[in-house]
């Protein structure tokens, strides 16, 4: 065999298996070259499951950096382990914001063409442009601005993924109707369906940046704190879950909705604690409290700190400047990032639950 071909002389191919289903995504591709097998590993089917399974794997935070004198974005992408690694969305030759986070993959909006969306995963530079919808989804007062909602549905088990815009129905010359208007693409069939159903909910900048994907669901926390607004993408039906009684109209409190290891999850902040929250079950029903944390060690942070990301081990916190890590076994926390220049907005404004995924279309 020639030895370009070979794994290793040393080592049996399972171990070396696991070694490099253990490594980074970024560092996958840069020992792409060491031989003909290695270069392989990234497109085959299995490692890519086996890779997607390892902790190594589990979430992080992606944050874009906007300056504020050139209004140009950079993008850090940060692990579980802490490592950092910069990367550019330049391939996809437009000028794009983020609009929805997976499991790897982006949703993007096309900055000076309204309605154009991508869909990429920034660690293999691939992309994908979404056909047109025949109608645009608006805001409730804002004709001109993008979908109020905008969610990204994909499971790396299976080799497909969902979009979903949703805005609310605006006749001609008038002010939007308490109908929300969705539109679902299917990757498989490269098509739109479309529906409306009667929704008066309203939205902040987080409850939109916050959708979680969990039990093939898409989930957005309401303004009002008091339920989780629900699209289920098999039934294409739209469900209410209310938040556990001790959360509702809590005093001097903020809640936030992340997804924990395939489950919907709520994160409490209040003036000096963190409580970190799980839906138990499928029905909606039963909250389970997991952890109470302490946040006197960042006191001074409380009024600006918001959870991005979370695994069983630790969670990830955006403050106006710095990312922060709290390890929940180990009770330490850690500043992985911050920004020194000036920024247009504050990390918190533009960080997503991110992680790397070797999955190619």
């Amino acid at each position: 065999m020639d030895s370009s071909d070979s794994w290793t002389g040393t080592f049996p191919d399972d171990v070396i298996m696991n070694i490099l289903a253990r490594l980074p995504v970024k560092s996958m591709f840069r020992f792409k070259c060491v031989c003909k097998a290695w270069h392989k590993l990234t497109s085959d089917p299995y490692f890519i499951k086996f890779h997607n399974e390892m902790p190594s794997a589990s979430s992080g935070v992606l944050v874009e950096i906007v300056q504020s004198v050139s209004n140009q974005s950079n993008f850090v992408c940060i692990d579980s382990s802490s490592h950092m690694a910069e990367f550019s969305l330049d391939f996809l030759s437009d000028r794009v914001k983020i609009r929805a986070s997976c499991n790897g993959l982006l949703c993007c909006a096309s900055i000076p063409n309204r309605g154009v969306y991508y869909i990429c995963n920034p660690a293999t530079r691939q992309w994908r442009i979404l056909p047109r919808t025949r109608t645009r989804p608006v805001t409730r007062y804002h004709p001109d601005d993008e979908a109020n909602l905008v969610g990204l549905a994909f499971d790396p088990k299976f080799k497909k993924f969902n979009v979903v815009l949703a805005g609310f129905y605006r006749p001609f010359g008038r002010r939007a109707l308490d109908c929300l208007v969705c539109q679902i693409f299917d990757s498989e069939t490269n098509l739109w369906r479309r529906s409306i159903v009667t929704q008066n909910d309203v939205f902040t900048h987080m409850n939109r940046n916050q959708v979680v994907f969990a039990r093939r669901s898409l989930h957005w926390l309401t303004y009002s704190t008091s339920h989780i607004l629900v699209l289920n993408l098999d039934k294409e039906i739209w469900m209410r879950i209310p938040l556990p009684n001790v959360l509702v109209g809590a005093y001097n409190c903020r809640v936030y909705l992340l997804e924990l290891e395939g489950a919907v999850s709520l994160v409490q902040i209040t003036e000096g604690f963190m409580s970190i929250w799980v839906l138990d079950d499928c029905v909606g029903e039963n909250w389970v409290e997991l952890e109470r944390v302490n946040l006197r060690c960042i006191k001074g942070f409380i009024p600006s700190i918001f959870p991005i990301s979370q695994s069983r081990d630790l969670i990830f916190l955006a403050t106006q400047r710095h990312i922060f890590v709290y390890h929940l076994k180990s009770m330490v926390w850690k500043e992985v990032y911050s920004v020194k220049n000036s920024v247009a907005y504050p990390l918190w404004f533009s960080s997503y639950a991110h992680r790397s995924t070797l999955y190619s279309w």
